[in-house]
């Protein structure tokens, strides 16, 4: 048993939520919100490691992917946001289908199995616009996972395109989607949405795009944004509703926390999220969403080295190399644009667990070889899973 487990029992009085997620026993929000009270950091880790090894072993994860950002032009003004632009802005951009699939074939040459698209709500783009980038990209190489597109995109597609949500999703997949996107939950809490994303979707909406999803057999990731002038209760909310979700569709393959980056937006809130409260997140979350395989660190909101470190904390997964990086890059993160494999496998091996590479749904494609102490190889060969 790690120290940190030993202070956990003894000094926090919390023995009874260490026995009771030992025993494989669900925890309600008010316990969540007393882990996410506790100032033992090292407890947390210990039993979020718990729950996480128990589901995963000592894998940890990664994928070959590569963002695109369709257009930047957006209807909202949401507070937070440092990515959209209106028609009159001079850094205002919309990629052509051509330059889409030229940027898709660029990334396919460097081996990446993930597709990851999201844009602003455009104002004016027709819906074939989507289904026929869908259709094109899938072109190129039918194993080819496309992962697209927002809550709040399905339902401005659907609005645009005069369909129904479900109507909308079947059309989409049809085409070649496969997964939604999780981007765009923030925190659920009304008036938290209304100060940072006024006139965004509501959570009932968010979540019944992805619940319409998972029902045409569907599945997708879900995210927190964490950070800004939410409470810790307002995360514990946040989290029930996702749970709630996941109990019945089970379409969710995993949960992506995200660090709020302050710059270049209307938000009061001149930090980001403290190394310690990242942590924290990530931990309280893994304990939390008992119904959930997977947990996320992204490197590119908290750089690295600190998702590094997250494997101990409950994630399992380090994300992509994503490549191209605009939505929160334009915020201020000063992590680098993109990710070598090599240097995702580096990290996983030096946290002390087994690098896998996954696809889209969190499966493995290949599964790495242990290091061996004192090979000249540090990625080694890897075995077919």
């Amino acid at each position: 048993m790690r120290d940190g487990m030993n202070f956990f029992v003894q000094r926090n009085g919390l023995r009874d939520l260490h026995e009771k997620v030992v025993a494989g026993g669900r925890i309600d929000e008010s316990e969540a919100l007393r882990l996410f009270e506790s100032k033992d950091l090292n407890a947390l880790g210990a039993l979020a490691d718990l729950v996480n090894q128990r589901k995963n072993g000592r894998r940890a994860s990664y994928i070959i992917n590569r963002y695109i950002n369709y257009s930047n032009y957006c209807i909202l003004s949401c507070q937070f946001c440092s990515f959209a632009r209106k028609r009159r802005d001079a850094d205002g951009f919309q990629l052509s289908l051509e330059e889409i699939v030229q940027k898709a074939r660029e990334a396919l040459a460097l081996g990446i199995t993930e597709l990851h698209i999201v844009g602003g709500l455009h104002p004016s783009l027709p819906f074939s616009y989507y289904t026929d980038m869908l259709r094109a990209l899938g072109a190129l190489d039918p194993r080819l996972q496309l992962k697209c597109f927002t809550a709040i995109e399905i339902l401005h597609l659907a609005w645009q395109a005069k369909k129904t949500v479900p109507e909308t999703l079947a059309e989409l997949k049809s085409a070649g989607l496969v997964s939604l996107t999780g981007g765009g939950a923030e925190i659920f809490r009304p008036e938290v949405r209304s100060a940072i994303a006024r006139g965004k979707e509501s959570a009932a909406e968010y979540l019944d795009v992805h619940r319409q999803w998972h029902r045409l057999g569907g599945r997708s990731t879900c995210t927190m944004l964490f950070g800004h002038v939410e409470s810790l209760a307002d995360r514990v909310d946040h989290l029930r509703q996702l749970r709630e979700l996941q109990d019945e569709t089970r379409g969710f393959v995993g949960f992506v926390p995200l660090p709020y980056q302050p710059e270049n937006n209307n938000i009061p809130v001149t930090t980001s999220p403290t190394g310690f409260d990242s942590l924290r997140t990530l931990a309280v979350s893994r304990i939390y969403l008992d119904n959930f395989d997977h947990l996320t660190a992204y490197w590119v909101g908290m750089g690295l080295k600190l998702a590094q470190v997250a494997l101990s904390y409950g994630a399992d997964d380090l994300h992509g190399t994503i490549l191209e990086e605009h939505i929160f890059h334009m915020a201020g993160a000063t992590s680098p644009q993109g990710q070598t494999e090599a240097a995702l496998v580096k990290a996983i091996r030096e946290a002390g667990r087994s690098p896998v590479q996954r696809n889209t749904f969190y499966e493995p494609v290949k599964v790495w070889r242990e290091a061996v102490a004192g090979a000249t190889d540090p990625v080694a060969e890897p075995l077919t899973a």
